[in-house]
């Protein structure tokens, strides 16, 4: 397989990023966004302040407001929020070039992960995930990122990962999908709850506790769910929990602070420019938990304190006053 041209679903910061990271060695890049004003931004002048200021993007990455046109591209990196992903798709002719899927999150209502509703929405296309510890003002700028690169089909997934790969940029492919997926998924419910503990001042021994429980309950769902413990404890599962649970750069985590400094989720999640995909993932997971006969407390809490049903003192005493337990999965 030859691929000579990669395209972009998707103007927000990660596919922005995306972008200028595949543009890194000189190649073109086609990047579909909803905006108009991204779309004329980056065109004329070689940037996205709406997404991803103060980056210069490269002039070899193009823009279009017709999604259509990503048609004669080799591989689309899909880019779309994971609750919008299945009517992006679905209301697309691209074609049936390989489709990188790098949202993270469960659809509502389905509890279905992304390559399955990406497999509904565009039958025929060849289908692949990427995920993992990267935030996209760092990609965009080139500084150093690894990724995993997920993919049933080893042939594909391999020329996948060498066609993405770039100096600062690494995909490690492997064929575990579906532990790629819940990894990505589940560590944005669990950064909003590391955002709590910082908002509210609990100290790093709460943090890297709740991070150390959230990894046990991300690891139980996954294997619940036909994942392999080895992605969970990779990039697309622990790294990426790492990073996201430490940093307000990441968006759940803000959102979790900002819950842990007495806001209303309401009033964060209106004033958001970006989403916080983690916000919509909870009560998704809580039921896909449920259905799975998996235990997630964190998330029981990140979805009370959500809906308002119970405020940060609350959630926190339930969470201390759980029974005592052999540590583990259980």
């Amino acid at each position: 397989m030859t691929m000579e041209r990669i395209g972009v679903i998707g103007g927000g910061a990660w596919g922005t990023a995306l972008a200028q990271a595949a543009a890194a060695d000189g190649e073109p890049v086609l990047l579909w966004a909803r905006e108009g004003d991204v779309v004329n931004a980056i065109n004329d002048r070689s940037e996205n302040p709406l997404f991803l200021p103060n980056i210069a993007l490269s002039n070899k990455i193009r823009a279009t407001s017709r999604i259509d046109d990503l048609a004669d591209c080799d591989a689309i990196l899909v880019v779309a929020p994971a609750q919008h992903l299945r009517k992006t798709l679905s209301s697309a002719s691209i074609g049936f070039a390989p489709l990188v899927l790098c949202a993270k999150g469960i659809e509502a209502g389905t509890k279905k992960l992304m390559n399955e509703v990406a497999a509904e929405a565009y039958p025929g296309a060849p289908i692949a995930v990427l995920s993992g510890p990267t935030f996209a003002h760092e990609v965009a700028a080139g500084l150093p990122a690894a990724v995993t690169l997920a993919c049933e089909d080893k042939t594909l997934g391999a020329e996948l990962a060498r066609r993405l790969a770039r100096p600062a940029f690494r995909p490690y492919y492997s064929n575990d999908v579906v532990g790629a997926e819940i990894g990505g998924a589940v560590k944005n419910v669990l950064a909003i709850a590391c955002g709590v503990v910082d908002g509210r001042g609990l100290g790093q021994n709460a943090r890297a506790a709740l991070i150390s429980r959230g990894f046990a309950e991300m690891t139980r769902f996954g294997l619940a769910r036909g994942a392999r413990a080895e992605t969970l404890a990779g990039l697309s599962g622990l790294g990426d929990l790492v990073l996201t649970c430490s940093s307000t750069s990441s968006r759940n985590f803000s959102l979790g602070r900002g819950l842990g400094e007495g806001k209303s989720a309401k009033v964060l999640m209106s004033d958001r420019t970006t989403v916080a995909e983690g916000a919509h993932t909870a009560p998704v997971l809580r039921e896909a938990a449920k259905d799975a006969g998996v235990e997630m407390p964190i998330t029981e809490a990140v979805c009370d304190l959500l809906d308002g049903t119970a405020t940060v003192e609350q959630a926190i005493e339930a969470l201390l006053s759980r029974p005592l337990k052999s540590e583990g999965l259980g």
